[in-house]
């Protein structure tokens, strides 16, 4: 009794999800109302067999066909996840239950995460903080790569290659089970060269630099992952262990990285596999352990972990301003430790199902190097949530739930290496203060689901709340590889969401048509605001605080006809504005443009399931932007897929196909920080995979 009130403190408001089905190629609605009723929230399941046909690069990138959800790309390995415009830390990646902690607040990496390994995915949109924690002001991407094996061995192998890159890889995953035991291993590993880009040079602060066969030189790089789950399942405990470790290098574009590249001894164009200064590597490694017991109308679960990041980045040494030419080539090291836990419980009692849970999570950071832009910190937080679903009768379901957080953040103080003049003296000059900041915050959600006929109508209400992160507070420093000196504010207060979320869809047989329109109000935004000034010869960005409205929708069509064929429109909408502060009436920077995909599919099933699909991606123009940003071209590509599996037996080989940009169109994505240099995105990209499931 004890563990199911202590379960009752929190709520999870993502309860109550729109619940989308990925099949085959296409992103498709799930033709069954039960799914549907399960949440008010709108949330896309995916399952492993989408992840492998739709095999395009990283994980974000391949799940770059669900509405809402984009790839925040740099260089051709690297891409970080969004969710209606929201993402790095207001959004929370969950691995098996445990928050994945990498380093949401850079740029130029991706999420540390062995896609091959992962199972299957769901993203909820919108705000999800009662149940995930206060960085899911905006979603939630939930994956599983903890999935007990059905036989008592079974496995695959994976073989793939990208012709833009020149990306080669191998994925392997064998597992078993006995009778209470069972066990899993996987490994990745991947190679790729410098990337294409449909021109021939690029300008830079108005100076030309051309790229050799059309490549950006040093984005070459390589992936090496691993991983091991040891379980044990009872009739009513299950228990396992999971150990992972991601390994990354890559280079950054080197002409990127400033124009003292120019007179730099490095041949970048000797080799488009090789990686030279500059460059970074990243290790994350994961500790989890999950346990879940079930016992009538109780089940409780427990997780607890421990996470490393280790991050450096390495550049040729060259005096900067008043700074001397330092002795070696680490610009910046992050070593980031996180321990985390959790707690959560489930009671049915009638008509009620109550959720609570009990969360907290330590993580401290230690930086090194001869560059500075984020202060060492650490940050503790607790967090105690409920929530109640109440099944009003079969067809109307209720939600409603509260959350209570308390955080704190401790930056330390920095000062330069070196002196600086002032006035009449030299002194080294303070980089961030050492600084002390406490948080709290109730947040609450309310929800409904209603049934009638073919239609499913949904409604969902919450707030969200996210404390500022140290690099919101103490930055002070060059981000070369997005091109800006950025500055923190040590004065800015916890950031503050609402949000109405709707969702009205209708589905029978061969039609399912779903609309998810949203408002969200941020009393008091954090983000990096432009300015016209240049410091250390990039542009400043200062973090600042605005009252912000967002609102948008996302919307799908999929019509099944003369059996074989199924034909999807979808597209999204955001808008945002600023109603406070220096910018008022301006959007927020790289806020997304609309965008609509339409695709046709056919499926067959002749020794085997397949099907062959060509789908249009048309993006709007982008005119409304914060000065001094600039407007960006909306573009249409041309994308083709194509995928079969062969039953061998007691086995079964899967071959996709894919081909990105197939017209090679020269274009910019305003979301890319490489549009800034007058980057385009990647050329024409066949993506071939061949995989033996056993």
């Amino acid at each position: 009794m004890i563990s199911i009130l202590l379960g009752a403190m929190i709520s999870m408001a993502a309860s109550s999800d729109t619940v989308v089905t990925l099949e085959d190629v296409t992103v498709s609605a799930s033709k069954s109302v039960e799914p549907q009723m399960r949440s008010s929230q709108t949330s896309v399941h995916v399952d492993q067999e989408y992840l492998q046909l739709n095999f395009s690069g990283s994980l974000m990138q391949t799940m770059e066909g669900i509405p809402g959800v984009k790839a925040i790309s740099i260089g051709s390995g690297q891409s970080k996840p969004t969710i209606r415009g929201l993402g790095y830390n207001r959004m929370v990646v969950s691995e098996n239950g445990i928050k994945h902690e990498g380093q949401q607040w850079g740029d130029d990496h991706g999420l540390e995460i062995d896609q091959f390994s992962v199972d299957r995915a769901e993203v909820i949109k919108g705000p999800s903080a009662l149940l995930y924690g206060s960085d899911a002001i905006g979603g939630v991407l939930l994956l599983r790569s903890n999935q007990m094996p059905k036989d008592s061995l079974e496995g695959s192998v994976q073989l793939f290659g990208r012709t833009n890159n020149g990306q080669i890889g191998a994925a392997a995953k064998i597992g078993g089970r006995g009778e209470r035991w069972y066990c899993r291993a996987n490994v990745t590993w991947i190679d790729y060269a410098d990337y294409k880009v449909p021109t021939d040079s690029i300008q830079y602060y108005s100076y030309w630099i051309r790229l050799k066969d059309g490549r950006l030189r040093n984005t070459a790089g390589c992936e090496r992952n691993g991983s091991f789950l040891l379980g044990y399942s009872g009739r009513k405990v299950r228990t396992s262990l999971r150990l992972s470790d991601s390994y990354a290098k890559s280079g950054f574009f080197a002409n990127a990285h400033g124009l003292e590249v120019r007179l730099s001894n490095i041949d970048y164009d000797h080799s488009r596999r090789d990686v030279d200064l500059p460059y970074q590597w990243v290790n994350h490694f994961k500790a989890h352990s999950h346990t879940s017991w079930y016992c009538g109308r109780t089940s409780m679960e427990v997780n607890v972990a421990y996470q490393n990041n280790f991050r450096e980045e390495l550049s040729e040494p060259v005096s900067h301003g008043y700074m001397p030419k330092p002795d070696n080539s680490l610009e910046r090291r992050f070593n980031k430790s996180t321990y985390t836990y959790n707690y959560q419980a489930r009671y049915h009692l009638g008509k009620h199902a109550f959720h609570g849970g009990l969360d907290g999570e330590y993580q401290y950071n230690r930086r090194g190097g001869w560059g500075f832009i984020i202060p060492d910190f650490e940050t503790n937080s607790l967090g105690m949530f409920l929530l109640d679903r109440f099944k009003f009768r079969k067809n109307l379901i209720f939600n409603a739930g509260a959350r209570l957080d308390f955080a704190k953040t401790h930056i330390h103080g920095y000062q330069d290496w070196y002196p600086t003049p002032v006035g009449s003296e030299m002194v080294c000059l303070e980089r961030s203060t050492d600084l002390t900041r406490k948080f709290h915050n109730l947040s609450w959600s309310f929800g409904a689901n209603y049934n009638v006929g073919n239609w499913v109508f949904k409604a969902n209400a919450g707030s969200g709340f996210r404390m500022p992160i140290p690099k919101e507070l103490g930055a002070n420093g060059i981000n070369y590889h997005i091109f800006r000196y950025e500055r923190g504010n040590v004065q800015l207060d916890p950031e503050k969401s609402y949000q109405l979320d709707l969702g009205l869809s209708w589905s029978n047989d061969a039609l399912v048509v779903q609309v998810d329109p949203y408002l969200n109000y941020f009393s008091n935004y954090i983000y990096l605001s432009p300015t016209s000034r240049y410091v250390e010869g990039l542009q400043l960005y200062n973090y600042t605080q605005a009252r912000v409205l967002r609102l948008g929708w996302e919307a799908q069509m999929i019509y099944t006809f003369a059996k074989h064929w199924e034909a999807l429109l979808q597209g999204e909408y955001l808008h945002a504005r600023q109603k406070s502060g220096e910018k008022k009436g301006y959007t927020l920077p790289f806020t997304p443009p609309w965008s609509m995909d339409a695709g046709l599919t056919y499926k067959y099933n002749w020794k085997g399931d397949g099907f062959v699909g060509l789908k249009a991606h048309v993006v709007g123009r982008q005119d409304e932007i914060v000065p001094p940003e600039k407007p960006t071209d909306g573009y249409w590509t041309l994308n083709f897929s194509a995928g079969k599996s062969f039953p061998l037996r007691r086995s079964k080989l899967n071959v996709s196909l894919h081909a990105d940009n197939l017209l090679n169109r020269r274009y910019y994505n305003h979301t890319s920080y490489y549009r800034l240099i007058d980057v385009p995105e990647p050329g024409r990209n066949l993506s071939m995979k061949v995989g033996l499931d056993f």
